[in-house]
């Protein structure tokens, strides 16, 4: 009978692991995640019909490993995401928005399964004075990206929803779609999905923003990519524009041309 706990992850093979994820994402695990590895890896060893973590990384660094090495980062890099998540950010950006003197474009930099953008996309919708707003979505993931594309979601989300907000920009599953929500077709129209790793040069066709959301991954980052990643970010930011990161965060000794307006909300200069 097969074994349910995974087989020993060595701390070399721990080493390697890490590594292949930090360059290809930028993300460093932390040295007390062994065992989270380990046991998230295990499935995909069983899947596999691997014994050990030492055939797994061999399939990895084969010419056939790239589907897989797409399954680690999956597995791996932490991508928790729901709607309106630290929702005053959101009341920060509708008083924002409804200040703005021209259509606003806003960038979810690290979208994950689409939530942000979407929250981000309502808000605009309830709050922009401008008509015109564009919501860049993007992630390193394309199979996340295609989730969050499809704008369907668990119906139990909608207990995030400002009053009203469900019945005006989402559409209720019936029958074989019961239990689920999906985003209205008139904010589709207002939000774009790209694949974009933001530890790569980023492509040069992004133009400038009003908004960039990079929150709850800068906390996750090497060192070595922290500043790189937001100075590369800032220069697609207007002056006078927001950056908002997660609320444990923290970019004050980047030594970047941002100033605090809230936790977590900075101007850029």
């Amino acid at each position: 009978m097969p074994s349910r706990r995974p087989p020993l992850l060595s701390e070399a093979n721990f080493a390697s692991i890490r590594q292949r994820v930090m360059q290809a994402t930028g993300v460093q695990l932390a040295d007390d995640r062994r065992a989270v590895v380990a046991a998230r890896l295990h499935k995909r060893l069983k899947t596999l019909g691997l014994v050990d973590f030492e055939h797994y990384l061999a399939l990895l660094e084969s010419a056939e490993g790239q589907d897989e090495h797409d399954n680690l980062l999956r597995l791996l890099v932490a991508r928790d995401s729901y709607f309106f998540r630290e929702h005053r950010h959101f009341e920060c950006l509708a008083r924002w928005l409804a200040e703005l003197d021209h259509p606003a474009r806003l960038w979810s930099a690290a979208c994950a399964t689409g939530e942000e953008a979407w929250s981000l996309a309502m808000v605009a919708a309830e709050h922009a004075h401008h008509p015109g707003w564009q919501v860049l979505a993007s992630d390193f993931d394309p199979q996340l990206l295609e989730c969050a594309g499809a704008g369907i979601y668990d119906i139990a989300q909608a207990r995030y929803f400002p009053e009203g907000w469900l019945a005006r920009h989402c559409l209720c599953g019936v029958g074989a779609t019961a239990g689920r929500l999906s985003v209205a077709p008139a904010l589709r129209k207002q939000v774009r999905f790209e694949a974009i790793n933001l530890i790569r040069p980023l492509p040069a066709h992004l133009g400038s923003f009003d908004v960039i959301l990079l929150r709850n991954l800068l906390s996750s980052l090497a060192p070595r990519y922290k500043s790189e990643v937001l100075q590369h970010l800032l220069a697609h930011l207007r002056p006078g524009g927001l950056l908002i990161i997660g609320h444990s965060e923290s970019v004050h000794a980047l030594g970047l041309p941002l100033r605090p307006l809230l936790p977590s909300v900075f101007e850029r200069l």
